[in-house]
């Protein structure tokens, strides 16, 4: 005998609010069908459970007690100093901007420049003029309720197209803002190419602005990266202490590619970071490395599958996070080498400096391998604040709170230390250093 599972409140509600504002969603013939598609997936998955391995630790139908209703429409009237003030340093960055506010682009705080080789245009206005049904891969869209449900709503993101050598001087910062008081679901999507050789940075800032209200918001990145082409994608979850984060990342590499991302935490009630990338051609090179910054009750989830498809390829994992009072910190991270990705290459680690004994850290490194001839790690590890270098620098005359915060400063360094651009890692470093500001000890 089957038995049906119960709807939670939320599932049900997601799928009401679709039917309300299907209408209203940018993009017609293949792009409406896509949707209807992906809400039916998702209603025949529902809400990732601990029931399903890969999400035991973040249950989202515990989670999610009700879901807000969609943001639908064009983007509220806010002012550029509203969005400094939110991004902080990273305001201070010579870069590219382009802004979308409670999931829709806004020109006015936008200020893309003409850029040779390459286009970016805002994906609402190409939805509404395409024919394509097929926007995420189709593997993980009928397996992974969260991307399902992204498909569904999207409303507006950043189409990001690098031409073949072409190569962008200076970073493009992807904003985006959340500004309304209603609680809302904010639902967007970018698509990231970059042509072989080609040379890009490519920067996410997730914010609310002082004011806004809760918010539920599903992000995705579609990435992927020719033959012999340069990335480095940095993205911030800053997204508020009553917002839900839930972002997925999709990325293909090429023969040749180097692809470096750094991901940035904190400031968000609830996060889960999902990536999912495969290198398909040989020699690729991966390195993704991030901070999560806990406090009070906030849940950061960062899961990680890394599939080496083919011969010589490396991958670097390293994540640290830091936890205070009764915050929770997952990792993930499974590593999977095919039968003929032979001298295979991949090492992850994640480690945590817990401020409070009510804090809770959650590791689960994996590796799959199918093949002989591969050179594999993974490690974990989670530890208090050194009691010796503690002493150390107050019998010098340090102060304790300076000396516990020279300590941790230290020890998410490393992390740091993996952004290339010097003026974008000194920018990434105030913002963690002025949330490791906020966590009691």
């Amino acid at each position: 005998m089957t038995v049906a599972a119960t709807k939670t409140k939320a599932e049900q509600a997601l799928s009401r609010n679709f039917e309300a504002v299907a209408a209203c969603l940018p993009g017609s013939g293949a792009v409406a069908e896509a949707r209807k598609s992906a809400i039916g997936t998702f209603a025949a998955l529902g809400l990732p459970h601990r029931r399903i391995e890969e999400w035991k630790y973040t249950d989202l139908r515990v989670a999610l007690k009700d879901a807000l209703p969609p943001a639908v429409g064009g983007a509220a009237e806010v002012s550029g100093g509203a969005i400094d003030g939110a991004l902080g340093a990273l305001a201070r960055l010579d870069a590219h901007r382009i802004v979308f506010v409670d999931g829709a682009y806004s020109s006015a705080l936008s200020s893309q420049a003409d850029l040779l080789g390459v286009g970016i245009t805002p994906l609402g206005a190409s939805l509404a003029t395409s024919s394509e049904g097929k926007l995420a891969r189709e593997d993980l869209a009928s397996k992974e309720a969260v991307i399902a449900l992204n498909t569904a709503f999207m409303t507006d993101g950043a189409i990001v197209d690098v031409a073949p050598g072409a190569e962008m001087a200076k970073p493009l910062l992807l904003v985006f803002a959340r500004a309304g008081k209603e609680g809302r679901l904010v639902t967007t999507r970018n698509i990231i190419k970059l042509g072989a050789g080609s040379r890009a940075t490519v920067i996410e800032a997730h914010v609310d602005l002082c004011g806004a209200g809760p918010s539920q918001a599903n992000t995705l990145s579609e990435v992927s990266v020719d033959d012999g082409a340069r990335l480095a994608h940095v993205k911030c979850t800053l997204a508020g202490d009553a917002a839900t984060h839930l972002g997925s990342s999709l990325v293909t590499l090429g023969a040749k590619v180097s692809y470096r991302a750094f991901q940035l935490t904190a400031a968000t009630a609830m996060s889960r970071s999902s990536v999912f990338a495969t290198l398909k051609g040989e020699d690729a090179k991966l390195d993704i490395s991030g901070l999560f910054l806990g406090r009070g009750t906030q849940h950061m989830d960062t899961t990680l599958v890394i599939d080496h498809a083919v011969a010589g390829c490396q991958s670097r994992e390293l994540f640290k996070g830091v936890l205070a009072d009764r915050a929770r910190g997952v990792f993930q991270g499974k590593v999977i080498v095919r039968p003929d990705a032979q001298k295979s290459d991949g090492k992850q680690m994640a480690q945590v400096l817990m401020l409070s004994p009510d804090a809770e850290f959650d590791s689960k490194p994996e590796l799959e391998i199918y093949a002989d001839d591969v050179l594999c790690g993974h490690g974990s590890t989670a530890a208090e604040i050194d009691k010796d270098m503690l002493f150390y620098l107050r019998a010098r005359g340090i102060p304790v709170d300076e000396a516990r915060a020279l300590l941790i400063e230290s020890f998410i360094g490393e992390a740091l230390d993996k952004v290339e651009d010097e003026r974008l890692r000194e920018a990434l470093g105030v913002r963690a250093k002025q949330h490791l500001g906020q966590l009691s000890g």
